[in-house]
């Protein structure tokens, strides 16, 4: 199937914001939010960086979970089946560290609302599960390898899509797919056997934009162009 064009018109989309209507602090369709605690992250609308328009949401994200922050789409995405596509241009300042740190997150009903992760580990890409802490890929050497950095000081468009049919998940970087970020179904050593010890597919039902810490990593990150859907997003 060829993705829709980079822009909302037409494509039937969820979730479409390049938080042009936003100012200050995110609410209306983005509601702040913080997870079990609060410190000393903020998510504001940025006026002076945007990939597009004149408007972005910026993350400052601290060092340590009560640090972390999220702006969470009021959007039902629930529905959106049978494969979630999503794609958000993102730009940041600081390399992904070796700790562990989560950038994008989604309530999993399948999986007792735990979330479903998108972040780093050991400076590379990951995808992580909460409930059993299972990695896309797996730490190894080799598996880290198949992965890919978060490229810093620039715009990058960061597009996936889950299948909630079957255990099936792909990630591209300016459209060119991570090899160590897919999941298609057959255990592969170093990629999604871990991964695939669950086999039930995940069911996103929130989306949410932030910074989430779990050793002492901060970062500056801006999101803009933001789409979900249940069709193919084109960068």
């Amino acid at each position: 199937m060829t993705p829709s064009p980079s822009g909302c018109s037409g494509t039937g989309l969820v979730v479409c914001a390049g938080f042009e209507d936003q100012s200050g602090t995110p609410s209306g369709e983005w509601q702040v939010t913080t997870p079990n605690c609060s410190g000393t992250g903020t998510a504001t609308i940025d006026t002076a960086t945007a990939h597009s328009g004149g408007r972005s949401l910026r993350i400052n994200g601290g060092g340590n979970y009560c640090n972390h922050i999220f702006a969470s789409t009021t959007k039902n995405v629930s529905g959106i089946a049978p494969v979630v596509y999503g794609r958000m241009w993102v730009r940041h300042t600081t390399a992904l560290p070796s700790g562990h740190v989560a950038m994008i997150t989604m309530s999993d009903s399948r999986d007792g609302g735990k979330d479903l992760r998108i972040g780093g580990q050991n400076g590379a890409l990951q995808w992580n599960r909460e409930s059993d802490d299972a990695t896309l890929p797996e730490q190894s050497p080799s598996g880290v390898a198949l992965s890919a950095p978060l490229p810093v000081n620039r715009w990058v468009c960061l597009r996936f899509q889950i299948d909630t049919t079957q255990q099936a998940m792909r990630t591209y970087l300016d459209d060119q797919e991570v090899a160590g970020l897919r999941v298609d179904g057959t255990p592969t050593t170093d990629v999604d056997s871990q991964w695939l010890r669950r086999s039930t597919a995940p069911r996103p039902t929130t989306f949410r934009l932030g910074w989430e810490s779990y050793g002492s990593d901060s970062d500056t990150i801006w999101y803009d162009d933001v789409a979900l859907g249940s069709s193919p997003i084109g960068c």
